[in-house]
This record gives C-alpha cells, sequence and structure tokens, in this order.
C-alpha cells in the first residue's frame, strides 16, 4: 500500500518536472552541466544541515593496527580519510569500505561513529569489489558513450545491466537516434570509444556519491524518460523515496553503487563489442560491453586477448543466466526464448567479397557518427 501511495505521489511530481521542462531539445552538453550543477548544489545544500563541526569516533578493525581509533568530522570525513591515518599502502589499495559492515565507498563521507574496515582486489573473497569494479568501468563507459556522437544525433542512456563478473563483460544498454538503425560498429569506432575512456580514466577523476529525494533525482533526469522510470522504481523501493546517484568528472548517473575510488584504478580497458537487443518497444537498444583490470591485477597480452574474445560475447543479465543454468539441466537447447531480449548477431569483420575489411592504421576516425578525434589503435589495451 505504502508503495502504491509512493508510486502516485512521484508520478505527480513528476507531472510537474515535464510540465516545466524547457520546450526546446537541450544539447548533451547543456544536459551535463545542467546536472552538474544541481549535483553540486544539493552536495552544497545537505553541507549546510551541519552548520557546525562535530566529532565522531571511527575505530578501525582490520588486520593491521586493529582496534585504532580516528577522532573524524561528522558528514565530512571519509573513509580515505580514515585511511589516510593508516598509511599510504591502505590509501592505494583500498577500493571500498565496511562501516558497521554496510559496503560504503570511499568518498562518502561518514555521518555517525562506526567502526571501519576496508576491502581490497586481493581480499581472500573480493567478490563485491570486483562488482564494483565492473558497475565503475560500465559508468565510465556510459560517460564516454554520451559524448561521442554528434549533437545532431539523439543518445539516451538506460541503464548498466547488473551482469557477474564471471560472464566476461561490464555492459550500459542506450538508445540511438533512429537514423543510426542501421550504424554497425566497426573496429576503428571501438578503438576511437576506447581512447576516450582512457583519457577519463588518466584524468584520475574520483567517484562522488549522493543520496537525493527522488524530485531532486526527477529534476536532473527530466529529458530521459528511462532514468525517470528507474528514479520511481528506486524510490518506491526504498522506505524514506531516496535515490542514490554517482559522479565523476562533470557525468552523473543513476547508480546504488559503490563505486570504485577514482577511475585511475582501471588498468586495462577496452570497448569490445556492441549487440542489438530486439524487445516489445519500436525503440532498437544497444548494449555496448567491454573489459577492463584494475591496476593492482595486471595481466599478460596474451591472457588480456582471451578476455577481450571472451568480452565480445553478448553479455546477460544476472537472472537471465540462472534461467538459462535451469534451462540447461532439463535438457533443452533452447536459448531464443530464456531472455527478455533476443539477440541479433554483431555484423561480420568481413566485407561482402569475403576479404577482411580494410582499416585505418592512424589518423582521425573516418566514419562520420562519431567526433572527429584522433585514433591511435596500435597498442590499445595491451
Amino acid at each position: 500500500m505504502a508503495a502504491r501511495w509512493a508510486t502516485r505521489n512521484l508520478r505527480s511530481r513528476r507531472a510537474r518536472f515535464i510540465s516545466t521542462a524547457p520546450a526546446s531539445r537541450l544539447s548533451t552538453p547543456e544536459i551535463v552541466q545542467m546536472r552538474n550543477k544541481l549535483f553540486t548544489k544539493e552536495k552544497e545544500r545537505q553541507l549546510s544541515l551541519y552548520p557546525r563541526i562535530e566529532k565522531i569516533e571511527v575505530k578501525y578493525v582490520g588486520k593491521s593496527h586493529p582496534g585504532t581509533l580516528f577522532v573524524m568530522n561528522k558528514a565530512l570525513s571519509t573513509p580515505y580519510n580514515c585511511a589516510m591515518h593508516l598509511s599510504e599502502w591502505h590509501c592505494k589499495k583500498s577500493v571500498l569500505a565496511l562501516v558497521d559492515g554496510e559496503l560504503w565507498d570511499m568518498y562518502r563521507p561518514l555521518t555517525k561513529s562506526c567502526e571501519i574496515q576496508f576491502l581490497t582486489f586481493k581480499d581472500e573473497n573480493p567478490e563485491e569489489v570486483n562488482k564494483a569494479y565492473w558497475r565503475s568501468c560500465a559508468m565510465i563507459m556510459a560517460c564516454v558513450l554520451k559524448q561521442a556522437f554528434k549533437d545532431e544525433y539523439a543518445v539516451t542512456l538506460i541503464k548498466a545491466p547488473e551482469v557477474p563478473v564471471i560472464s566476461g563483460a561490464f555492459c550500459y544498454d542506450i538508445v540511438l537516434d533512429s537514423r543510426l538503425d542501421g550504424w554497425k560498429p566497426t573496429e576503428d569506432n571501438f578503438c576511437s570509444l576506447t581512447k576516450e575512456a582512457y583519457n577519463l580514466i588518466h584524468k584520475d577523476l574520483p567517484f562522488e556519491t549522493l543520496h537525493v529525494e527522488a524530485k531532486v533525482a526527477l529534476e536532473m533526469f527530466q529529458h530521459n524518460r528511462y532514468k525517470m522510470d528507474s528514479i520511481e522504481q528506486k524510490a518506491s523501493q526504498n522506505p524514506e523515496g531516496i535515490v542514490k546517484l554517482h559522479r565523476f568528472g562533470d557525468f552523473v548517473d543513476i547508480s546504488e553503487g559503490p563505486h570504485i575510488p577514482r577511475t585511475s584504478f582501471c588498468f586495462q580497458y577496452e570497448v569490445t563489442a556492441a549487440h542489438s537487443l530486439q524487445t516489445s518497444q519500436s525503440e532498437s537498444i544497444r548494449r555496448f560491453q567491454g573489459v577492463s583490470l584494475p591496476i593492482h591485477l595486471k595481466a599478460h597480452h596474451t591472457v588480456w586477448r582471451r578476455l577481450r574474445e571472451r568480452a565480445q560475447r553478448l553479455g546477460r543479465e544476472e537472472e537471465d543466466l540462472i534461467v538459462s543454468a535451469a534451462k540447461e539441466e532439463e535438457g533443452t537447447k533452447e536459448k531464443t526464448s530464456l531472455f527478455p531480449y533476443s539477440h541479433c548477431p554483431s555484423p561480420s569483420p568481413l566485407d561482402s567479397s569475403g576479404k577482411r575489411a580494410q582499416q585505418q592504421p592512424t589518423g582521425p576516425c573516418q566514419l562520420p557518427l562519431l567526433h572527429d578525434t584522433p585514433l591511435w589503435a596500435e597498442g590499445l589495451g595491451k
């Protein structure tokens, strides 16, 4: 009953946001700037709720220096600030924090006295760390995709599907302008997207987190109906109607998190594939995929090549894999009906004559759909 009331209330607020939205379509840079400003404004508003600095006690319960007590600033200090009091190793290796047993972003402020420990890629059970890494890689790819196409082509971000790490690829679903329905990405395109991702990685941008009321999130994403539907759903599932946002640089997205501390935690990174997903809707959904390894887990180029090949296969969400496994146990070989999307095969790298398509070894990307950016194909992801 409460969930239905919350949904109705959100929909009424959503109608107000739509009615007050500007009639003209904003360009991608304008939308990015608008969301970034609203994120900063809300972050400053939340900080103003603590007019004076209050102290909290944070007890470290990790393996090294157990029982160490930190006196930190409420709503200002973060797990990363606590790590700074321990050692440089903790600052560089810590990916997530456990705050009173709850997973916590390294740059998310602490709001009460608590116990804390840190999680790394080398832990005995790095499952949650790996999930956070995959989630962050997908968000980096979403930022690249949103800004890669010329302004005349609409690019609508949908979501990063919860694809298990063992599937071999992180994913992000988008809807492209209908004029691009016949466009098939080439290796040059994937190299160009990968290069833009590396630009973000080398900027060493921190992932910020912000918990906001649904009305704030709806205002930020008023130009994206998929995100607005997601906000309504997430807010109705939260007792307080809160939605979690994350930002790195000036790119803001809806994400439950947690995320890795900084983009520089990525080392080997490559955008590998784009699959067409058919739904009952008229719009064509593309699932872009990639593979990455963190700076703490570097791989030899032969291993990386195998990971890259696996990441080109269609990534499936966790519930889809569960259904698939159940069907396989029953002995069926029918695959197409197991998933909400039917897979349209990726285009062959061969041209009509059966020969491998020619690629430009250097110089700017020749396809008109992507922004003209220098393309340095050699050595990417190796």
